[in-house]
């Protein structure tokens, strides 16, 4: 009697268990409710942009101006003095219409790869920890080569809205985004708005390989020790994600700024033509101003944004995925 007492008191525990935790640790593709997932994801990303906004602006009118002019904050500071906080969110519309269709596409081609590539896998033997590190790794590599497509014509424009005003610059000036994208259009046609799209595939496509793959490890590390969903975990991965954010950032810096350069400032070719410089002019006009250091300036807000856009972005992507899975209303569902 004892032995079926325990028995059964066993089985009331594993079917607890079993219930209590309703989502999978690991959501794929054809488990997420696609309507859902795209417009959650767009007002939580939508968020994470505003918030972060000002410490882009300040990284590219550091990376562009022909001067050293001192420290973000300070410059920060200056510039809401003169403009207000407003000044802070010079070209956010722009950058927020191209940033939600720019992330539905990063998304789509990363869930989309990672699940294709995840199968492929496990079928030619590789072990399942592998499978999901290289499916990651092809997912982050392919999702922002698909999204550049939209982020590169973004850039260019928010980007010049957002130096405008800098002292030394010869730039344009432009009312609106839309404004923008038309004299852009006019004076170099459609290849004016992708300037810089090589360049940024070099920056952005191997580190985000590196990161999802780095993510995946981290997460199958975690999850062997604890509780899958467990707020450990969650801050476990945010840490990870600032690191790697970090050092993604001092790595890559200097591309950025000769990409933002590349993309925000008109050269003069050998005939005296007005037109975007080469990636040679660029590094040449780098390093007559400020010599090697000039290709890091505004490193301080770039790694600060991509610290803080890592760690926002994994814990609001894990959170969007267990909101937009399937017949599921929360993290945790009891019976």
């Amino acid at each position: 009697k004892l032995a079926k007492m325990n028995l059964s008191t066993a089985e009331e525990e594993s079917s607890s268990s079993a219930q209590e935790i309703h989502i999978p640790a690991d959501i794929n593709w054809e488990m997420l409710d696609k309507s859902k997932f795209f417009i959650l994801g767009a007002a939580l990303f939508s968020g994470v942009s505003g918030a972060l906004y000002p410490a882009v602006l300040m990284k590219t009118r550091q990376q562009v101006c022909h001067h050293s002019q001192g420290s973000c904050i300070r410059g920060a500071f200056t510039l809401v003095r003169h403009e207000g906080l407003r000044g802070l969110y010079r070209g956010f519309g722009t950058s927020l219409m191209g940033t939600i269709p720019a992330r539905a596409l990063y998304m789509t081609a990363l869930e989309v790869t990672k699940s294709s590539v995840g199968s492929a896998a496990v079928g030619l033997g590789f072990t399942e920890g592998k499978a999901s590190a290289a499916a990651n790794a092809v997912g982050g590599l392919t999702a922002a080569m698909a999204a550049q497509l939209v982020w590169t014509p973004v850039d260019v424009v928010s980007q010049r809205l957002m130096v405008q005003g800098s002292s030394g610059l010869r730039c344009c000036d432009y009312v609106n985004g839309f404004d923008a994208f038309k004299k852009i259009v006019r004076a170099d046609g459609v290849k004016g708005l992708y300037r810089g799209f090589g360049i940024s595939i070099l920056t952005y496509a191997p580190s985000n390989a590196v990161w999802w793959a780095s993510y995946s490890v981290a997460q199958r590390m975690s999850g062997n020790a604890m509780k899958p969903d467990s707020k450990t975990v969650m801050a476990v991965q945010g840490v990870s994600a600032a690191i790697a954010g970090s050092v993604s950032a001092l790595i890559t810096m200097p591309l950025d700024t000769i990409k933002t350069r590349l993309q925000v400032l008109d050269g003069e070719d050998s005939n005296g033509k007005r037109g975007g410089p080469s990636i040679g002019q660029t590094v040449r006009n780098l390093v007559r101003e400020g010599g090697w250091t000039a290709c890091y300036r505004g490193l301080g807000p770039r790694c600060a944004s991509m610290s803080m856009s890592a760690t926002t972005m994994i814990t609001t992507y894990e959170f969007l995925k267990r909101l937009s899975a399937k017949n599921h209303d929360g993290f945790y569902s009891k019976s």
